[in-house]
């Protein structure tokens, strides 16, 4: 090991940002520290999950009317706390939550930004010890200062967002994230309890030879998305072999997309005819984040994703993401 080499941190990282740009205020910077913070004590949990009574469900729905997991709603209560807590929030909207929620002391009202964040995507396979993950993003609110935020200020469009990005708790625990610049990823050091830069400027590779669809309800999709999906599906050696990939867990799948290439595909099908992956809180930053690394993701043949305006923030919506040449391919299919 070099130890000569220098471990830039997530907080050090942002402060020598904020040196960058003079004019900056430094409440974006903050921002990111505080939802790392949160992340570490996520992170806590989901490592003691199998030995502490956090498995399983909490008894409970939530507005999508889907089970609520012991963990989600730690989770939730973590990253509520820790933004409501901060002094650079104006207020918070959750995937677990039917409503935003705005923070009304004065510091927060005179914050710039809201949050909007998954707490705990992939909760399926939280008791069965796979890959889970935090989808945070963040917009510049646009009710005036020194008010409470209301709800058009989370109804933008993925395009209007200043920052975005993820967590995965994995084999090891990392944040990715983008502020409009460039896509940086921050390992966890346990040893330390900080999150160090470890992949700096990260790019979408051009290509790929993996795709990811759950390809359970392939019977279920339109005629042109299982056209799609075949571009994929080799006839015959010598056609290009592809390799299939499905986790269940949108975080681990745009991790594996932003590090090795490929596209992930969650078209609409059977009940879910407007979608299952939800706008805000899933669709938007991550296609915010893999555009920002050279990516591309679009809803349908016409439709660029981060052009969509919501209208609710629990609004579904069809994705196709990732490696750029492959979703224009899909694009062409559809």
């Amino acid at each position: 090991m070099n130890y000569k080499q220098k471990v830039m941190t997530l907080d050090e990282f942002t402060i020598q940002e904020l040196r960058n740009f003079p004019g900056a205020t430094g409440q974006l910077s903050g921002l990111l520290r505080d939802i790392g913070l949160a992340a570490k004590r996520v992170n806590v949990e989901v490592n003691k999950a199998g030995i502490a009574d956090i498995l399983g469900e909490a008894g409970k729905t939530n507005v999508q009317g889907e089970a609520v997991k012991k963990l989600d709603e730690f989770a939730n209560d973590q990253f509520i706390n820790s933004l409501k807590t901060s002094i650079y929030c104006a207020g918070v909207a959750s995937e677990e939550n039917e409503d935003f929620i705005a923070f009304t002391d004065e510091h927060s009202m005179n914050s710039k930004y809201v949050v909007l964040f998954d707490p705990l995507d992939g909760s399926s396979n939280i008791d069965v010890n796979v890959s889970i993950g935090t989808i945070f993003s963040v917009y510049r609110r646009l009710t005036p200062n020194g008010s409470p935020c209301n709800l058009e200020d989370f109804l933008q469009p993925g395009i209007q967002q200043i920052a975005a990005g993820y967590i995965i708790y994995g084999s090891s625990t990392m944040l990715v994230y983008t502020t409009r610049r460039s896509v940086q990823g921050f390992t966890l050091d346990p040893s330390i309890g900080e999150f160090c830069l470890s992949h700096p400027n990260i790019q979408v590779p051009k290509s790929s030879d993996i795709f990811s669809v759950n390809m359970g309800y392939y019977h279920l999709f339109d005629e042109n998305v299982r056209n799609a999906i075949d571009l994929y599906m080799a006839k015959d050696a010598k056609d290009k072999i592809y390799r299939h990939r499905f986790v269940g867990c949108m975080v681990a799948e745009i991790h594996r997309t932003l590090i090795q290439g490929g596209i992930f595909m969650y078209p609409a099908f059977g009940k879910y005819q407007n979608g299952r992956l939800r706008l805000c809180y899933e669709c938007n930053p991550m296609s915010f984040l893999i555009e920002k690394a050279g990516g591309a993701s679009i809803m349908d043949k016409n439709t660029r994703l981060l052009e969509i305006k919501p209208n609710q923030l629990h609004q579904r919506i069809p994705i196709f993401i990732g490696s750029k040449h492959m979703v224009e391919d899909v694009k062409a299919a559809l």
